[in-house]
């Protein structure tokens, strides 16, 4: 699923958001929270429904948070050698508009890419940039787009072109749906 099958003008966005963080210790900033023991296991569903579903990212951007490079490294063994991961500050605490213009300026050759991050900008991202596909998806992450879950949408035309309502929304899976 590297977005080269939906043909050259069709990109594939994978939105994940970080597994479930551990608040026991009050100390901690919040980007130095890890995963929970909860989030651990919700990152091996992840990654084995990754694995299953052949999702193939090209490149993938990762906020530098604690919980979302330990998500990442939770699942990269399903993401197969070839993606190309980049960790970037500008993540953390990004809201739709900004994980937006940062997609925007993507390199007009990579055909898909998945964004580990925060809410509510993934929620927002994904919410505003559906313009159909799965209803039911949909509705879904409009009532909550919770820890671990993974969007998928595929967006017409290159980047650059990337504006509200104008994708299509075709998978939405959280770890709770998952087999264990």
């Amino acid at each position: 699923m590297d977005g080269g099958q939906y043909g050259p003008s069709v990109r594939v966005l994978y939105l994940l958001r970080h597994a479930k963080s551990d608040w026991s210790d009050p100390d901690l900033y919040d980007e130095d929270r890890p995963l929970a023991p909860r989030g651990r296991k919700a990152t091996e569903r992840m990654s084995a429904f990754i694995t299953d579903a052949g999702i193939r990212p090209a490149l993938v951007l990762c906020s530098p948070a604690l919980r979302t490079r330990q998500t990442l490294d939770g699942i990269a063994g399903a993401l197969g050698d070839e993606a190309d991961v980049w960790m970037e500050d500008a993540l953390y605490g990004a809201g739709a508009n900004e994980l937006r213009e940062r997609l925007r300026h993507l390199p007009p050759a990579v055909p898909s890419v998945m964004v580990i991050a925060h809410n509510p900008g993934l929620q927002d991202l994904a919410l505003g940039l559906a313009g159909g596909g799965n209803a039911g998806a949909v509705a879904r992450m409009g009532e909550k787009f919770p820890t671990a879950a993974l969007a998928t949408l595929h967006i017409p035309g290159g980047w650059k072109s990337l504006k509200g309502g104008a994708a299509t929304v075709t998978a939405f899976v959280v770890p709770k749906a998952l087999p264990e």
